[in-house]
């Protein structure tokens, strides 16, 4: 291809991807084109046939068509530049059938798709996927009616089983979640909250001989406060849990005589015969099925391949060849289509989209970083300070009792609730001898974070041996902007930063809230905080070091090329170092941010719902300053260390074998289909998504901080979460605010009204981050 075309082809497919309208201008342009049908005897260049082919094929661009297609699919209604639109029939080989309406090749609107098992799925479809309000009936007699998005139960909706059970009530990702009720095939009844297919929450369980269970569950089980009542009126009130120990409570007679044998576990081992159903699989995905495309191109060759959503597998040619779009190259046919795209092109970049003659630098895989922190061995500055924070933490987590129940007392909360301890080098009756200094330690609300620990569930055996086991901690080779040091256990698990008396008094002051908003959201994205404790160290100042221990957001079994942290302002906020030292440890800024983030439809609904949770709460304890670490895992790079755009060939050079596993859409559909699956992906955790390069109109333009998309994506993973939460808007942020107002636009400085941060920061990652559709 010459570089005229190239040219001319690029200019073509970036124009129609961006904008309707110039879809619009180019499709009168193309409309000119002659796509006549070409054979090796047909050498005919007459002009009449030309245009009369040309008018021809201008009437037929939307027909009716009865067609089977090479591979032996079948379809039958209405047709458009080679592809379904309308309403139409479409017959795989393998017995599956859709009847419904069609947009451009994709299953869109009203549908009902069948598979040779007799299953069937009726309603709404949405770029291929069973999305929207529909009825499903599988093979063995189950049903569901309800709403759906891209394949999965998603919202309310009914279910009936074949073996009898039915459950009517909310769904969330393909599992029961939310308040709903289940009725068993033998009429026992179970009405309350759910979370991840098990009931999970507060509800009721009723008998059909009229006994009821009211109160707490866990995995299908009485956990926590409940009642069980007996028909006659009489009743147990107690703390239910599988363990004997913590079982406990009172039985209340009706009358004389009641249920005195009655034993709680009883309870238990009858509840154990009640099971949830899982019901059917759906046996294959309609976005799975793919489409056999008629080819009216003049090169004759072998029928694309597109999936119902309407991508073409990956590796084939892109469907220009369905017309002859060149001409002669120094034709007038060609010289006239250049003038136009030419003339699209000084539209588009007068309306700022972007350069379309200027891409990118195709961009690299980032170099890897070293392994952060310095062992801190001994002769190390700070190796007696670890060895007081490794006999304190064994002593505090060794000899505390299993939390009984979740709901703390107010007193729990209390700031006066702290435990000081002296560690002296011979040892005490509580604490063993040891060969540092001498020091005091105290805990802070040892039950609070006790519960903590356990609400993460943190193994307490696991949390001792990655901060109290034999491997040294790392510190890290500079402290952070706000003094603090911070220390990472050997295996990554763990975070442990020093905290000023400022940061130390806000953790205490928003403990109760902080605890009760992670325990109502599970998938809240504020930093998991696991310990607060403080080390007094003998010498004549008596010096004080606080600390906090977090959980490693980046620690996955994904390596991190990537790491931006994220605030939605503009002053300041870019890294300062050239690109030749970033590697994958160098934290980026707002104003390098490079991409726009897509996530999967049900992820995306459940990230913005969750991120307005964790503002508002952050709003209301006067927090601001807090930002988004985001954490880019590339899945696609060559050997060379380029990274490969989703779509892309595999490059030459690399067999299919040797590249980068990437996450396609069959993976996708399998990974939604199977719920089971879901149990390693937790919101802001090993997350798939696609990133979108984009690229500044402007290096002068300080305000803007998301660039327009170009349409390069790639395959990542992504990991994230709120972090730097212990800031409140206290009397030296209101002067800096002040200050930094005279100087600089009020907008682009961090320190805000926490309400003002709150707003600003969302509108930023919502720009940022974007539904995949």
């Amino acid at each position: 291809m010459s570089k005229e075309q190239s040219y001319v082809l690029k200019a073509w497919e970036v124009t129609v991807r961006k904008t309707q309208q110039a879809k619009k201008r180019a499709n009168s342009v193309f409309g000119t084109v002659s796509v006549s049908p070409h054979t090796d005897n047909d050498t005919s260049t007459d002009e009449n046939d030309d245009e009369t082919s040309t008018n021809r094929s201008s009437l037929e661009e939307f027909y009716h068509a009865e067609r089977v297609l090479p591979n032996g699919d079948y379809y039958t209604g209405q047709w458009y530049d080679s592809f379904p639109h309308g309403h139409g029939k479409y017959l795989w080989t393998d017995g599956c059938m859709y009847i419904g309406d069609w947009y451009n090749g994709k299953t869109m609107g009203n549908g009902k798709f069948g598979w040779p098992s007799g299953a069937t799925y009726e309603g709404e479809f949405k770029s291929g996927y069973m999305d929207g309000t529909g009825t499903y009936t599988g093979p063995s007699g189950d049903a569901y009616k309800g709403q759906w998005v891209m394949n999965l139960k998603h919202g309310h909706g009914v279910k009936s089983f074949a073996n009898g059970d039915a459950y009517d009530g909310e769904w969330r990702r393909g599992l029961q979640e939310g308040h709903g009720r289940y009725q068993w095939s033998d009429g026992c009844h179970y009405t309350g909250e759910w979370k991840n297919g098990t009931i999970y929450g507060k509800g009721s369980f009723v008998w059909t001989n009229g006994n009821r269970y009211d109160g707490c569950w866990d995995e299908g089980f009485p956990r926590g406060n409940g009642t069980y009542k007996w028909d006659d009126g009489s009743f147990y009130v107690g703390n239910w849990s599988k363990d004997p120990e913590e079982m406990n409570g009172t039985y209340y007679p009706s009358g004389n005589e009641g249920n005195l044998e009655w034993d709680p576990k009883d309870l238990f081992d009858n509840l154990s015969e009640y099971t949830i159903c899982s019901g059917e699989r759906v046996p294959m995905l309609p976005s799975q099925k793919k489409l056999s495309v008629w080819n009216s191109s003049k090169r004759i060759e072998k029928p694309r391949r597109v999936s119902v959503d309407g991508r073409v597998s990956v590796g084939v040619d892109r469907a220009f060849e369905k017309m002859n779009m060149w001409g002669n190259e120094t034709g007038e046919e060609g010289t006239d289509l250049r003038k136009e795209l030419d003339a699209e092109l000084m539209r588009l970049e007068a309306e700022g989209i972007r350069s379309l003659k200027s891409s990118p630098v195709p961009m690299k895989l980032p170099k890897a970083g070293r392994k952060q922190g310095e062992t801190i061995s001994k002769g190390h500055r700070n190796y007696d300070l670890m060895l007081n924070l490794q006999l304190g933490i064994r002593h505090s987590v060794g000899r505390q009792a299993p939390v009984a129940s979740l709901d703390l007392k107010p007193s729990a909360f209390d700031p006066k609730d702290k435990i000081w301890r002296r560690f002296p080098r011979e040892g005490t009756k509580y604490t063993p001898p040891h060969q540092s200094t001498e020091f005091k330690w105290k805990d802070y609300c040892p039950l609070v974070f006790r519960s903590l620990r356990k609400l993460f569930k943190v193994d307490p055996a696991d949390y001792m041996l990655s901060i109290c086991g034999d491997d040294a901690l790392r510190e890290l080779s500079s402290p952070g902007k706000s003094g603090s040091f911070f220390y990472l256990t050997n295996d990554d698990r763990y975070m442990i930063k020093t905290m000023k008396k400022s940061e130390t008094k806000v953790l205490l002051r928003m403990l109760a809230a902080y605890y009760n908003h992670v325990r109502a959201f599970e998938n809240s994205l504020v930093i998991r905080f696991f310990g607060l404790h403080c080390v007094r160290l003998n010498g004549p100042t008596q010096k004080k070091v606080r600390f906090v221990i977090m959980g490693n957001l980046f620690c996955s079994k994904y390596s991190v090329h990537r790491i931006f942290d994220l605030k939605g302002s503009s002053l300041g906020r870019t890294t300062d170092k050239p690109e030749s030292e970033i590697d994958s440890n160098t934290i980026l800024k707002d104003r390098d941010l490079s991409f726009i983030f897509r996530l999967q439809k049900a992820w995306y609904q459940e990230f913005t719902r969750q991120i307005d949770k964790d503002c508002e709460f952050l709003e209301q304890e006067r927090i601001m300053d807090y930002s988004l670490l985001v954490g880019i895992h590339f899945r696609e790079s060559s050997v060379a260390g380029d990274l490969i755009p989703s779509g892309a060939k595999t490059p030459i050079g690399e067999s299919d074998e040797e590249a980068c596993h990437r996450l396609s859409r069959a993976e996708v559909d399998q990974l939604l289909s199977d719920p089971s699956r879901w149990a390693s992906i937790r919101l802001g955790t090993n997350m798939p998504a696609r990133a979108e390069r984009t690229v500044r109109k402007s290096s002068d333009s300080e305000l803007e901080l998301v660039g327009e998309p170009t349409g390069e994506f790639y395959e990542v993973v992504l990991i994230f979460g709120i972090i730097d939460i212990l800031q409140d808007y206290d009397i030296s942020k209101k002067l800096e605010h002040a200050y930094k107002s005279i100087q600089y636009d009020p907008s682009s400085i961090s320190a805000v009204d926490p309400k003002q941060y709150s707003r600003r920061f969302r509108d930023f990652i919502f720009k940022a981050f974007t539904d995949d559709n």
